[in-house]
């Protein structure tokens, strides 16, 4: 006869739990989700082709496809010195800049959008030089080489202007890359480089062989949540973004649009293909992080 200690499950009240789990995931993340795939079934093939694959559905997909993957390459570059730095260095107010990489979680959305707006506008603290410079960079790019539309794709300006976007986008994601590089930093010895250094490697040949190797795949993980968060990025956005339909228009706005001009199935048929886009995300950075794990303890 088994005992009553045996028959007990590892996880007291999983049972009650495990209900309590599904339930509230059913109310607050599948049901509103259900309604935007329900919504769009209502369309037929053609009408949802065409509602997600107008011009200017395509220039929002371009361009928030497009900055999210430059600003995420930039976080994961920039993110891997700035946890290096964090975990290797002691300086004074270390912890200071510690918390500062926190900001972007603790700081609402729209304020972050409304003081990068003032700081890059062209009367802003930094705008006001940097606006000037940028607008000629940009003019002598595009008569050096005059194939490229190289004003359509970089703007003329920082502040309501795709600069503008790119640089939201980079201000939100550096935290995901830094505090996903940040413990496995912790775990890599001195003593790698050391050896390294022992065995003839120079500092070069020390980063590319050495130490990448090991941190490629939470950089990888870092740069693939800094996208999916950049992505779906609205509140920091919208108020430096100049929101020019075919031009600095991203597509989480054109939703909003959508949904103001009472073109309901519009914007969920838009939205379903972000969720599918962002679901396929989700299944990356799994991946990846089951991979990094199993890499790391092989």
């Amino acid at each position: 006869m088994p005992s009553s200690r045996s028959s007990r499950s590892v996880l007291p009240g999983f049972g009650l739990s495990l209900g309590f789990t599904l339930a509230y995931l059913g109310l607050i993340v599948l049901l509103p989700l259900a309604a935007a795939f329900i919504k769009t079934a209502g369309m037929s093939w053609s009408d949802f082709v065409a509602a997600t694959t107008s011009p200017r559905v395509l220039a929002s997909y371009r361009l928030s496809f497009g900055a999210s993957f430059a600003a995420a390459a930039v976080n994961a570059t920039f993110g891997l010195v700035v946890a290096w730095v964090l975990v290797r260095y002691s300086f004074p107010g270390k912890k200071i800049v510690d918390a500062l990489v926190d900001l972007p979680f603790a700081l609402p959305t729209a304020v972050a959008g409304i003081a990068l707006t003032a700081i890059y506008a062209k009367n802003g603290w930094v705008g006001s030089w940097l606006d000037p410079f940028w607008a000629s960079a940009v003019g002598r790019l595009d008569a050096a080489l005059p194939g490229v539309a190289w004003k359509e794709w970089l703007g003329v300006k920082i502040a309501f202007d795709r600069p503008g976007i790119f640089i939201a986008l980079t201000f939100i994601g550096l935290p995901f890359v830094v505090r996903t590089l940040q413990p496995v930093i912790e775990e890599l010895e001195p003593e790698l480089e050391e050896a390294a250094a022992t065995l003839g490697a120079n500092r070069w040949q020390t980063v590319t062989r050495v130490l990448l190797p090991e941190l490629f795949p939470a950089l990888l993980t870092g740069f693939a949540m800094a996208f999916a968060r950049a992505l779906g990025e609205y509140g920091s956005v919208v108020f430096i973004a100049g929101n020019q339909p075919l031009h600095s228009e991203i597509t989480p706005l054109l939703i909003i649009t959508k949904l103001e001009q009472y073109d309901y199935r519009g914007a969920t048929a838009i939205a379903v293909v972000m969720l599918v886009t962002s679901f396929v995300l989700l299944l990356l950075i799994n991946l990846l992080q089951k991979w990094s794990r199993r890499y790391h303890r092989v």
